[in-house]
């Protein structure tokens, strides 16, 4: 009697387990999200969530433009600023 001992998958066969469970894992996705729209579909407020939806990405969209975009004033500069305010001030006392 011949007795194999099976130890795993080979690289081929891992590839293809892989591959298999990814086309699973998107199937069960989007079947998920297309139940949703369908959901999203049958509501009265359809036009309203829309409009809300536009404006939170608008508003996400702007965060993120001013958080990339803002640049702090140099160290150095706010130095030089309060070295000149306080030497304004000193003279003015005088």
């Amino acid at each position: 009697m011949t007795h194999s001992t099976r130890r795993g998958p080979g690289g081929d066969d891992r590839a293809v387990l892989l591959v298999a469970g990814l086309a699973d894992l998107a199937v069960s996705t989007i079947g998920s999200a297309v139940g949703g729209l369908r959901g999203l579909l049958g509501r009265s407020d359809t036009t309203d969530l829309v409009r809300e939806a536009e404006q939170d990405l608008q508003a996400r969209g702007r965060l993120a433009l001013d958080r990339c975009a803002h640049v702090p004033p140099a160290h150095l500069e706010v130095l030089a600023q309060h070295v000149n305010a306080r030497r304004a001030a000193d003279d003015g006392d005088v």
